[in-house]
């Protein structure tokens, strides 16, 4: 866990048994609940032996993992590790949404202002808000750790996918580069001849059949030829803007042929391509010495480790190392939530407001997405839940736990344990944990006592 000075300057992390233990004793107190953050009541920065640590962080569209670990010449002990959800996709959609309502009040002649497509300049080095945020998150975070822990180095994984081999499904040499699905084809010919000429939905055959999207354009889905199929009319009506997820619920068998004939998407490669250099840059800006390696190395370093793969054991495993001593057995995740939504309205189908949400978001003292405690005595939901809370008017608030909703849950039964910081945390156990041999400590020893650092003794 990590661990404050009385000033707040960051020590290195202790144990959670010795931070219970330091709490039991009076000799600290919570600053933070999730992580857990301590501060020592009497001992200062200058009375206390700090080592340092160091970061990993293994970058990806939708999850990126971070490992705060202490490295001993070559030897690397994890401390802390945590896997970031982001919220990219969520983004995504609320924006293509807004442009629809947007688009759709000016056809109807319902504002004065003319569309501006193309008098808006962007910046050099502008990402979209989707992409912008999985930098911001990860860069976030980095500098929250640093404030808790004495970081030294960061180490982050530059890896460039090659998206064209990754859509072929084989390595890629030569000429081939510039060849590419198409290459001696036309679009429809394609098409025809790899569905069969027939409906990939119902399998009717010899009637006429369209292009359709398998993810739907107006849900972030590109113009790939590996994104097209054929459907009949009537099975392209009926499934319109739906996810093939959804349109084929109810036939999975039908979901899995089509999932199987389509090549997977490029989406997630060309996020991690896009934003690769930007992270690096805002990295650099936070003045702290960073360490780039590739993702082949972090593959070496597992296969000699024998960790098995997770964002967070890659974020161990980045950089140069001999050997790692050992994991946490549980890692944190945090996905990322937002902060609410600036909008005082809900809106209907066609973009107009239809309900008029409350200006003030506390009551009784909470608001939505904070982190709290209910002891409820009796009643259906009796026991002890925690997780966080969505607030109501009447005083029956909602609350979402690791295990599902326990709604209407009075607030005299709540208790807060910290306030929303536009994250959700669960606990997970990490894939496989590293058992220490015999005599061996799960953390390397202090000047003052095996597994336990010198400085909070």
């Amino acid at each position: 866990m990590f661990v404050l000075a009385k000033d707040g300057t960051p020590l290195d992390p202790c144990h959670p048994a010795r931070a219970r233990k330091l709490l039991a004793s009076g000799r600290a107190v919570v600053v933070r609940h999730t992580p857990l953050v301590i501060r020592l009541k009497r001992r200062t920065a200058d009375e206390s032996r700090v080592r340092g640590v160091e970061i990993g962080i293994d970058p990806g569209s939708k999850h990126t993992g971070l490992a705060v670990f202490r490295d001993d010449a070559g030897t690397r002990t994890g401390l802390f590790a945590l896997r970031l959800d982001h919220r990219g996709s969520r983004i995504r959609d609320k924006l293509t949404a807004r442009a629809r309502y947007r688009r759709r009040r000016r056809a109807a002649n319902l504002r004065y202002r003319p569309p501006r497509f193309n008098n808006r300049t962007r910046s050099e080095g502008w990402l979209a808000p989707s992409l912008r945020h999985r930098v911001e998150t990860t860069v976030s975070w980095v500098e929250r750790l640093s404030r808790w822990a004495p970081v030294q180095t960061l180490h982050v994984e530059r890896v460039a996918f090659d998206t064209h081999a990754l859509s072929a499904g084989r390595p890629l040499e030569g000429i081939e580069y510039q060849r590419g699905t198409l290459c001696g084809f036309e679009v429809r010919e394609y098409l025809l001849a790899k569905w069969g000429r027939r409906c990939a939905y119902c399998g009717t055959t010899g009637v006429p059949v369209n292009i359709d999207h398998i993810h739907p354009r107006g849900r972030g889905g590109s113009d790939r030829i590996t994104n097209l199929t054929l459907a009949c009319v009537p099975c392209n009506q009926a499934k319109g803007a739906q996810p093939v997820e959804e349109f084929l619920a109810r036939r999975p068998k039908v979901l899995a042929q089509i999932q199987a004939r389509a090549e997977a998407p490029l989406r997630d490669a060309a996020a991690v391509n896009t934003t690769r250099r930007a992270l690096w840059r805002a990295l650099e800006a936070t003045g702290r010495p960073v360490r780039a390696a590739s993702g082949g190395r972090t593959k070496w370093n597992r296969g000699r480790t024998g960790a098995p793969k997770s964002h967070t054991l890659d974020a161990l495993h980045v950089g140069h190392l001999d050997t790692v001593a050992a994991w946490p057995g549980q890692i944190l995740t945090a996905a990322a939530t937002g902060r609410g939504v600036y909008s005082r309205t809900r809106i209907d189908r066609f973009g107009f407001p239809r309900l008029r949400l409350p200006h003030v978001k506390r009551v009784h003292g909470y608001a939505t997405g904070d982190l709290v405690r209910a002891d409820v005595p009796v009643g259906k939901h009796s026991g002890t839940h925690i997780g966080r809370v969505a607030v109501r008017a009447t005083g029956s608030f909602n609350i979402t736990t690791a295990h599902g909703v326990r709604q209407g849950i009075h607030h005299r039964h709540i208790r807060l344990l910290q306030r929303a910081d536009g994250y959700g945390y669960t606990r997970t156990k990490e894939t496989t944990m590293h058992v220490p041999g015999p005599g061996e400590a799960p953390f390397p020893p202090g000047p003052e006592g095996p597994g336990l650092p010198g400085e909070l003794r």
